[in-house]
């Protein structure tokens, strides 16, 4: 079975996403909590930093 992601949310630091996904973990197959470099004004994102992860969740490629 596909699972489907849901509650994305945006967190105003590395330290708060962290906390939000800790404190979902038990309540989901799997939370990941990442950050990354971005400009988008230019189209510029660099690649995902995992800061968190639990259970079943996707490969950050």
């Amino acid at each position: 079975m596909r699972q489907v992601p849901d509650g994305l949310t945006d967190q105003q630091s590395e330290d708060r996403a962290v906390r939000t996904a800790k404190a979902l973990a038990g309540n989901h197959v799997g939370v990941i909590a990442w950050s990354r470099d971005a400009d988008p004004a230019l189209g510029d994102y660099g690649p995902p930093t995992v800061l968190f992860a639990q259970g079943e969740v996707p490969d950050m490629e």
